[in-house]
């Protein structure tokens, strides 16, 4: 439940619920309390709500209010119960506001139990809890709802002559979020717990380090709070800021707390007289009850009501496998390893399990807490239901259109107001409804977020984005099962050790992955973990090793590490993406045990770290980088399906590494003739020279694939685009300047090498042909490498 002020600016009518006509808020009713004497004298006191008159203690005014100097120690009758009530000092009273004299009704106002606990006077509580006029309200309310009570008084008052005036006056009502409802303070009997030496205990597992929180920085408020926050709370303060054990929340464990009292009479309620038994076993209260009275005398019955929500919850880590008993399940799984919750629930569980856990079994209930970011939508605020803007986790799996997302709103309890500008804020954030996703792209959207950082925003896009790698995966295993032929031969990871470069390449970037995959997940880096498994299976299986793999179809070594790739790549993807590992792990050629991949082993990084070639990571990278130039390269000049010669000029190292690769630089980068030069070779008339990183430079030969002019016009006006949106920057991200001026930088480079007239020229007649080059004579053209 959560209060809602409603402000009001004067007189209005409201629908209560359980009211059968409309009550009218916003005024203020004053009347007159006879001063008790002959001398006529009375007290004027207002009200907003003159239903609690019939619960009020005294009458409160100012020590130095000059109107009321003569009524100190005096007394004021009820009108209508005839008792006295005091007239108490009280600097709190303010003298400037309605008539300067206050009443005290502390059973149903927050400010005047203060008030009475001030001067020893006792509450009186004369509503309950179904809203309706109780004893001591008198017999002729009894049952009355309290709104229409409220007019019975004013009207009582009238009769009596004691009503001094009605007027308009802005008031502030607590609704109830869920019913509507106005809320009504009611005493309640709780009971409270001294909290500082568990909050002490709490405060020094984290700051001596057998509790972790992550992130770090929630440390220093869980210290703040445990120091200032968690102080005793004598049970008798009701109201003092300490937690307290609450009472009547939904269905939870028992309370432990008796009732008692002494007969004759019906038997005692936890409202009525008597007194409490908290002793905690039965010998304890049987010696308790002899002490106390004679044993027939005395009447005990448990506490009906229940621990809250919040309470209970705080003991969920170990009662829920059988505390207090010493079961198997308790002696097995208590204490646990990690909690992961939300950042905002720190204080309003994991501070009371730990707390209590310590109090009760002598144990943290777990050693290391993950407290992941606040969720919103993707403007970053709040999800709620008012706005429209709540992303239902079954609509994402299922997909939904906006007349379907319209239709679920208008069945929830909101007024009209709020459904217009829900449904507003729907058509705006949701115009075309939620696509079909899975549980999969959902549960994998929401790891790839940094739980550690600030709040996470989610975007729709974030779930299209993981159902689209989901496809790749699934696209990716059926090319390997078809690669793998119709008998193909498993191999476990240790009996693998590839000869070839790409081969060995992708199996060091698998170990690689597991490694950081270990690494992050031991730092509770979900979207770390999630992020290493995603590089692999994207930017290294899928994006290189497949395209290669497609140079090398009946190799044996290729269908192998195909095969072995792919098994322990779903065994990485699994936490992440269960159903989908689950359906493609079961296609795959393996052994009848494990029968799922939940059961299979995963993958250790220490057995696989014999895979580790960093030689074969530098001669890819390499490879990679000459790819990326030259793709960059022909997408600038719209070079279309032509694949021109090409040359790299590199060092002899790297010369040695890229020699093995050259097929499958051929095909990733689409080049014709490729061939290895020195890098102080001559370069030629036709032949456009790019750096290409740790690959040396990259020359590709434009002769008869570009036209200089036209070439050089489209370069220019494209330069020209880019350099009017740097220089309007306002509405640019930093990285989308950053991007904007290398691509830029690169325009000009390719620019000014075609602008240079001896590029073009070719006074030997042969700038096209990379043999006239002295270096390297291999020129890598020939069939594809098996």
């Amino acid at each position: 439940m959560q209060v809602e002020p409603l402000a009001l600016s004067g007189p209005t009518e409201l629908r209560v619920p359980g009211c059968p006509r409309p009550v009218t808020f916003g005024v203020l009713v004053t009347f007159a309390y006879p001063v008790e004497g002959d001398d006529g004298l009375e007290v004027r006191v207002a009200t907003t709500r003159p239903e609690t008159l019939l619960g009020d203690v005294a009458v409160a005014v100012h020590p130095d209010d000059p109107r009321y100097q003569r009524l100190h120690g005096r007394c004021v009758r009820h009108p209508f119960s005839g008792r006295l009530l005091p007239i108490v000092l009280d600097p709190r009273v303010e003298p400037d506001r309605g008539t300067g004299a206050l009443k005290v009704t502390p059973g149903h106002s927050p400010p005047d139990l203060a008030l009475a606990a001030t001067h020893g006077l006792a509450p009186l509580s004369v509503i309950g809890d179904d809203g309706a006029m109780c004893p001591p309200g008198g017999g002729w309310l009894q049952g009355v709802h309290r709104f229409e009570a409220r007019q019975r008084v004013v009207a009582a008052l009238a009769e009596l002559g004691l009503l001094r005036g009605v007027q308009d006056h802005a008031v502030t009502l607590p609704l109830c979020s869920r019913s509507g409802d106005v809320i009504e303070y009611l005493l309640k009997s709780q009971w409270f717990l001294r909290c500082h030496q568990m909050g002490q205990r709490a405060r020094e597992a984290v700051t001596s380090g057998r509790l972790q929180l992550l992130p770090k920085f929630h440390e220093k408020n869980w210290k703040t709070w445990m120091d200032k926050g968690l102080v005793p709370v004598p049970a008798a303060l009701v109201g003092s800021p300490g937690p307290r054990v609450p009472r009547r929340g939904p269905p939870g464990p028992p309370r432990p707390q008796s009732f008692g009292g002494s007969p004759p009479g019906p038997p005692p309620t936890p409202r009525g007289s008597g007194w409490w038994d908290a002793t905690r076993t039965k010998p304890e209260r049987r010696l308790l009850d002899s002490s106390a009275a004679p044993p027939r005398e005395i009447r005990l019955q448990q506490d009906p009501d229940v621990l809250d929500t919040w309470f209970s919850s705080a003991l969920f880590p170990f009662a829920a496998l059988g505390w207090p008993q010493e079961t198997p399940d308790f002696q097995r799984f208590y204490p646990t390893s990690v909690l992961e919750t939300g950042s905002d629930l720190l204080f309003f569980w994991v501070a009371r399990m730990v707390m209590l856990g310590q109090q009760l079994t002598g144990h943290l209930p777990f050693s290391k807490v993950l407290l992941h970011s606040l969720v919103r939508d993707s403007q970053g605020r709040k999800m709620s239901k008012s706005l429209g803007n709540v992303i239902d986790p079954r609509d994402v799996i299922a997909g939904a259109t906006l007349e379907e997302l319209q239709q679920k709103l208008r069945h929830k309890l909101l007024d009209p107001h709020e459904l217009s500008v829900a449904s507003e804020g729907q058509r705006r954030q949701f115009p075309h409804g939620l696509p079909e996703c899975g549980a999969d792209a959902l549960r994998l959207a929401l790891c790839s977020h940094n739980a550690h950082g600030e709040d996470v925003r989610v975007a729709v896009g974030s779930f299209l984005s993981s159902r689209r790698f989901c496809n790749k995966v699934w696209n990716a295993l059926k090319f390997v099962l078809a690669a793998a032929g119709p008998e193909p031969v498993p191999a476990a990871p240790e009996e693998v050790d590839p000869e070839h470069p790409l081969d060995r390449w992708v199996l060091s970037r698998l170990a690689r992955a597991l490694e950081e995959f270990e690494r992050r997940m031991e730092l509770l880096e979900v979207h770390g973990a999630a992020a290493a498994v995603q590089s692999f299976w994207l930017r290294s299986f899928c994006d290189v090793y497949l395209e290669t793999a497609k140079l090398r179809r009946g190799c044996p070594e290729a269908r192998r590490t195909l095969l072995l790739c792919a098994d322990l790549g779903l065994r990485l993807l699994a936490p992440f993406a269960p159903f989908l590992a689950e359906e493609l792990w079961q296609r795959l050629p393996r052994p009848s045990v494990p029968p799922s991949v939940c059961l299979a082993p995963f993958p250790a990084p220490q057995s696989l770290a014999r895979w580790r070639r960093p030689e074969a990571e530098e001669a890819v990278a390499a490879m990679l980088e000459a790819v990326r130039v030259a793709r960059g390269l022909r997408e600038l000049l719209r070079l279309g399906s032509a694949r021109p010669p090409a040359a790299l000029c590199c060092e002899a190292p790297v010369a040695a590494g890229l020699r093995a690769l050259a097929p499958s630089l051929r095909a990733l980068a689409q080049t014709g003739p490729l061939r290895l030069l020195p890098p102080a070779a001559e370069p030629r008339p036709g032949w456009l020279s790019v750096p290409a990183g740790c690959a040396g430079s990259l020359r590709l030969r434009l002769t008869g694939l570009v036209e200089p002019s036209s070439a050089q016009s489209s370069l220019g006006a494209r330069a020209r685009s880019l350099r009017q949106r740097l220089e309007a920057p306002g509405s640019l991200q930093p990285r989308q300047v950053a991007a904007l001026r290398a691509e830029l930088a690169r325009l000009e480079r390719t620019l000014e090498s075609l602008e240079d007239p001896e590029f073009w020229g070719d006074p030997e007649g042969r700038g096209g042909d990379p043999d006239s080059w002295r270096g390297d004579p291999d020129i890598w053209g020939g069939p594809p490498e098996q």
